[in-house]
């Protein structure tokens, strides 16, 4: 019995406070919708695969241990790739405007376990340049690598492309507008139930019995809207008014 008569204090709570719970998660939707739209950047993401093969001189016996070998090598790699030693490069052959530093920050390399083949994510504000800079990082690093490493042994698999109808990877309005409303009911709820824990005032009889543990065997009526006395004139005694050529007393 306890735990319904909990139950409905709880939806009763909700029910009371459903204004506010209604007003916040609206209002953070509204937000985030605003902001997804309208003040954030839309980026692009493009990618390329390169394939790293084993050195021409090492044997190709298939092994555990030549496993092992390729993917340490693709984990070098893959630090290569987003080292100075190549972004240098890709900054100067297309004349972008940043440095080797914060273009490291649009690319990520990525490798499938005991794969010899990485990819070469970028994310850009333009699409096209997103290609760009992924078709050049890995020509600038298949060049590079036999200078670095003395191999030959990475070719491109797959080139970026830009597609007719590119469209950002983030924002995406629609998800951010969806996890707004859920984070809106949330704070709207636990808001609620705050405010409802801090007013320690009695407000329905039912507040006293459960506090005092009393029974109401009275209550006193507020009445709000009371009828005013009128004062209703008669017709004999009322004042005559005096027509044209009468005067008062006559």
């Amino acid at each position: 019995m306890e735990e319904t008569i909990s139950l409905r204090e709880l939806f009763a709570v909700l029910r009371k406070r459903l204004w506010l719970i209604v007003l916040i998660t609206i209002i953070a939707a509204t937000a985030s919708g605003v902001i997804s739209f309208f003040m954030l950047t839309p980026v692009y993401e493009s990618k390329t695969q390169i394939l790293v093969n084993q050195a021409k001189n090492d044997q190709q016996l298939y092994s555990n241990q030549a496993v092992q070998t390729n993917v340490q090598l693709i984990n070098t790699y893959n630090d290569i790739i987003t080292s100075p030693a190549i972004l240098d490069k890709v900054v100067k052959e297309l004349k972008l405007d940043k440095s080797a530093q914060s273009l490291s920050g649009q690319i990520q390399v990525t490798s499938a376990q005991d794969s010899q083949v990485a990819q070469i994510v970028v994310q850009d504000t333009s699409a096209k340049r997103a290609a760009q800079i992924a078709n050049t990082t890995a020509s600038v690093f298949q060049k590079q690598v036999p200078k670095l490493m003395n191999v030959d042994n990475v070719k491109v698999l797959s080139k970026a492309t830009v597609g007719e109808s590119a469209s950002p990877i983030k924002p995406q309005p629609l998800s951010n507008i969806a996890i707004a409303v859920v984070v809106g009911l949330i704070v709207g709820i636990g808001l609620s139930f705050l405010l409802e824990y801090l007013d320690n005032t009695l407000k329905t009889e039912q507040d006293i019995e459960n506090i005092l543990g009393l029974p109401v065997i009275g209550v006193v009526t507020n009445i709000k809207d009371v009828p005013k006395p009128t004062n209703v004139s008669r017709p004999d005694v009322a004042a005559r008014v005096p027509q044209r050529g009468e005067t008062y007393g006559s």
